[in-house]
Parts: C-alpha cells; structure tokens; sequence
C-alpha cells in the first residue's frame, strides 16, 4: 500500500487481514496526533434516556425491548424525564441522549410535545431520535423525513445520534432487524437532517452475523456520505453483547478485534474527526488502550444505560475515573459538549 494517500477498499482489507495489531495500532495513533495534535482526550457528562421500551422492530440483537401490551412495558412521563434531566444538570451533564423504540403508537404530536417540555423547562442539549426512529415516524404519519425532521428541530432536537446503523449492509440488516430501515434508508435520514443543519453521529455494531468485507464496506459507506455533507461529528464502533437476546453466535468478538476494527476505521474514515472508544462493551481497561488506537475521546460518563446493560453488561466509570484513565494515559482530559467544544 502507497503512504500519503487514501485509502480505498482494497487497501483497508490488506490492513486488516495482514497487518499485525500494534503496527495497526501506531498507525491509527499517528492518525489521531495528527488530526488532534493538543494531547487531549475528550468526555462528556450525559445521560442516556430512553423514552420507550414498546418497539415493534423485534430487532434479534436487543435485550431491551418489549412488545406492545406487554406488562413490562413503558412510556416515559414528564414527572420522571424531568427528574432524571435535573439530576443529570446537578452533575455538570451538557446533554441528554434520546432514543426509544419504534411505538406504534406515539406519532409526531408526542413527540414535538415532549421536546417542547424539555426545552421549555430544562437548560440541556437534546441529541435525539436515530434514523431508524425518525424513518418509522415517517411512514407511520405518511410525511417525508425531511418535514418530520425540520419539525422536531424546530421544537427543539439539538442533534441526532447514530443508534440502529449495525452494519450498513442488507444482507445483514435482514437478518438481525428484518422490519428496521434499510441501509439506504438510514444513510438518507442522516444526508436529509445534515442538510438541515443537524450534526450526527454514525456507529457500526460489529461481530455478530457480517462479514469482515462487510464491515469494511460500512465504513465506506459512512466515508462516501461524509465526502459529501461533513455532518457526522464522530464514529463509534462497538461490538456485540449477546446475552438476554435471540441472536446466538459462536464467539463474542474479543478486545483485540474491537481494538482492530477501531485503528481501521480511524485509517480509513479520515474525514471523521472524532473516534471515540466504547468503554461500555469494552470496559475502562480496554477503554484506555483504546486511546492508542485510534480513539480521541472516551465517550460518556453513562448517568444512565439501559440497551447495554440489558445485555448483561454494566461496566461503571464515574466522572473522576474517566479523568484519571486518560491522564494515567499520558493525555490531558477536557469535557466536552456534543459538538467537542470543550466546556
């Protein structure tokens, strides 16, 4: 492979394939110190909300959900949303990440009306709503994804997250969330609110049915869309949790595959300027090596996680111990806003 020039298909496979995981892993790293050469390592204080466990999108990789009717089931009331939005301001949190499942129920009056409460009561950034969810409310009120979105923003999403992209292939996608938006879907929701002036960010949830062509050809994907709108603000891979979901594999991917798939999507997604590490999956450990990999920022404290955790995993890190694996890291942590100005 040719230096100082990009990267295409090809290349990105003979990385992954034969090159060895350190080298990899300096080569990311070189990456990173060039894009963010101030040593800084950013985090951000916010809370994960979910408005909704009802979903009719019966995804085989989710824990979380549950089906209309069902006993376990809720909606999130404005009493409790705004306890949990206040106690997130208490702890210096920026921002509030916002996502639900596909409710058959709920059409795009609640949701203005929510946003509404949150705004009108609550001094906090609203990063909102995934493609899938957006999509869904598209054709449930028969009303092109451009008007829904231009009015959610109106009524106060701040910007919207990279949730239900899995891996941007449908051969995969049909497999593991047969009545989900499609890959052209989800790329088209994300073109549409960047053209609308709302940043997002993209994610890849690896190591279950794709293969590594098919991984590979996810990152290619969000790269091409990038080229043409500069609207994500950041990537975030991370890896499958199987347990408490219908989805059976042989394996969980392992630290180091993440640790690879991460240098690679660094190297190749070069017009991305933030990767940030998934502690969550990973753990603090893998988190912090992760930040020789590739990886410029460290995520979110988590205040809050459910869709995770309901797969069994419930790694923990606070405030203060986000501060402390970054500078025992050799870096300077700087809290950040969900548009990585540093507050």
């Amino acid at each position: 492979m040719k230096q100082n020039r990009r990267l295409n298909l090809e290349d990105a496979l003979v990385l992954y394939l034969d090159e060895d995981l350190l080298s990899l892993g300096t080569m990311a790293d070189q990456m990173k110190e060039q894009l963010h050469p101030d040593n800084t390592v950013t985090y951000i204080v916010d809370r994960n909300i979910n408005y909704t466990n009802i979903c009719s999108s019966g995804c085989r990789f989710c824990a979380f959900f549950r089906s209309d009717g069902h006993p376990e089931g809720y909606v999130i009331s404005h009493e409790v949303l705004g306890d949990k939005i206040r106690e997130t301001l208490d702890l210096g949190g920026t921002q509030i990440l916002l996502q639900g499942g596909m409710h058959p129920e709920l059409g795009l009056a609640y949701f203005e009306d929510l946003l509404g409460f949150i705004k009108e009561k609550h001094p906090i950034h609203v990063h909102g709503f995934s493609p899938p969810e957006i999509h869904f409310l598209s054709r449930k009120e028969k009303r092109p994804v451009k008007e829904v979105l231009a009015r959610l923003k109106s009524a106060g999403l701040g910007s919207i997250p990279g949730g239900g992209a899995e891996i941007l292939v449908d051969r995969v996608r049909k497999k593991v969330s047969p009545n989900k938006c499609l890959t052209d879907d989800w790329l088209a929701v994300m073109e549409t609110a960047h053209g609308l002036g709302l940043r997002t960010t993209a994610t890849m949830m690896f190591g279950h049915v794709e293969t590594l062509e098919e991984r590979l050809e996810h990152l290619f994907r969000v790269r091409d869309l990038q080229d043409r709108t500069a609207g994500f603000t950041a990537f975030i891979p991370w890896t499958f949790q199987p347990d408490n979901t219908r989805l059976r594999i042989a394996d969980k991917a392992t630290s180091a595959e993440y640790l690879r798939l991460l240098a690679v999507s660094r190297l190749v997604l070069d017009n991305i300027p933030n990767i940030q590490a998934s502690w969550v999956t990973q753990g603090p450990k893998i988190g912090q090596v992760a930040l020789k990999f590739g990886a410029n920022d460290l995520g979110s404290t988590m205040i809050e996680e459910n869709v995770v955790a309901a797969a069994g995993v419930s790694f923990m890190l606070s405030r203060e111990d986000m501060i402390q694996i970054i500078e025992t890291a050799g870096y300077r942590a700087r809290q950040r806003d969900t548009f990585y100005n540093h507050v």
